[in-house]
């Protein structure tokens, strides 16, 4: 083996690393989903509330739903990408990223 060579033992295997995927690919969902529902019901109560003050309430919430996603993108993602498995970085950095996209789309509208 040369210098430049890496051992195999040195790189982490594929199977712990669909298994945090897949894991973590449904807490994902969940939050996504949950945070489309909050934004939902905050811009139908709109309908139900005087003045301008219940579409910044739509709209407050959305932004908050945004972050919070893409801020999960960024942690677990970017931390998942640090360790060395690309796969499931890549894939919170995506699923997330898409998701506050979504959400931030929604509160805009």
């Amino acid at each position: 083996m040369s210098p430049g060579e890496t051992h195999p033992a040195d790189e982490p295997s594929t199977g712990p690393q669909i298994g945090v995927g897949v894991a973590l690919l449904l807490v994902d969902l969940m939050l996504i989903a949950g945070s489309v529902y909050c934004v939902g019901m905050a811009g139908w109560a709109v309908g139900y509330e005087s003045g301008g003050s219940a579409v910044s309430g739509a709209a407050q919430t959305a932004a908050q739903a945004m972050w919070l996603l893409g801020g999960g993108a960024v942690l677990t993602g970017g931390g998942l990408l640090a360790l060395g498995w690309r796969v499931p970085g890549i894939v919170q950095l995506v699923v997330l990223g898409v998701g506050a996209a979504l959400v931030s789309a929604m509160g805009a509208g």
